[in-house]
């Protein structure tokens, strides 16, 4: 039986402002099993960074409740990494040096730790990197930085909120079948926030699509693609239907 990695259970989420109260998610519930890759579209503003923010610990709910493997998350939870939309990199510190910064932060072995960053270095193919500064690296290079920092402490459940959208789209490319085959490797369960129906597609086992702000869910698609997806894959009319059904979902999802 297949256990639940990341769960959301009633989830209310309404932002106090200025203005006045504005809700950002409502009454959503999704479970995520072990393993899966799973990505959410939607329009902008549709909350779904907010997900990503309240599966980290980041933004406590309004009402109901996230859970890690049936732990409830109410703080930063150690076993969930995160991905931004930009690396957030420290410029005064070495590729390896940022990649260790989660282990000064919560302590740890420093000779364990250094040997661990070696080891992810070497599986986003940065070995050679590692004295190098953020100023240094492309912009791919820096996310996959990124990426490497976030499985610093080998969390079951990794949470990426746009992490390609400020890449060209040749290194978009790349960075979708680097992570691919990361994920194929590491085999971590995904919650993976995009505006891109492509890259939705590509990368995932399932695709949620979210109703325009407070977030709802207004479909659950399995892709069944078999793996590994190559960039020909992209050329295949199960692609482009997958592709199709999601674009009328999103189209449908719009107020008139």
């Amino acid at each position: 039986m297949v256990r639940t990695a990341l769960a959301f259970d009633g989830l209310d989420v309404v932002y106090n402002t200025a203005a006045g109260k504005i809700p950002a998610v409502d009454g959503l519930s999704l479970h995520v099993p072990q393993g899966t890759f799973l990505s959410i579209l939607g329009p902008s503003g549709c909350g779904k960074s907010t997900l990503i923010k309240v599966a980290a610990g980041l933004l406590p709910p309004s009402r109901g409740e996230v859970s890690v493997a049936g732990s409830r998350v109410t703080a930063p939870h150690p076993d969930v990494g995160i991905v931004f939309q930009q690396p957030t990199l420290l410029p005064w510190r070495t590729v390896e040096d940022n990649i260790l910064v989660p282990v000064r932060a919560r302590g740890g072995n420093r000779d364990e730790a250094r040997a661990r960053a070696r080891e992810l270095i070497a599986l986003v193919k940065l070995s050679g990197f590692e004295r190098n500064y953020p100023h240094e690296l492309s912009g791919g290079m820096q996310q996959r930085v990124a990426i490497a920092r976030a499985l610093m402490h080998d969390p079951p459940v990794l949470v990426m909120d746009e992490p390609f959208a400020a890449l060209d789209a040749l290194t978009r490319e790349q960075m979708m079948l680097e992570l691919q085959r990361l994920w194929s490797v590491a085999r971590k369960t995904v919650l993976f926030v995009t505006h891109s129906i492509q890259e939705a597609v590509f990368l995932s086992d399932r695709v949620v699509v979210l109703s325009p702000r407070p977030a709802r869910i207004t479909t659950d698609i399995e892709i069944a693609l078999p793996r590994p997806r190559t960039l020909t894959t992209m050329m295949e009319p199960a692609f482009a239907t997958a592709c199709d059904a999601l674009r009328q979902e999103l189209y449908r999802s719009q107020p008139a």
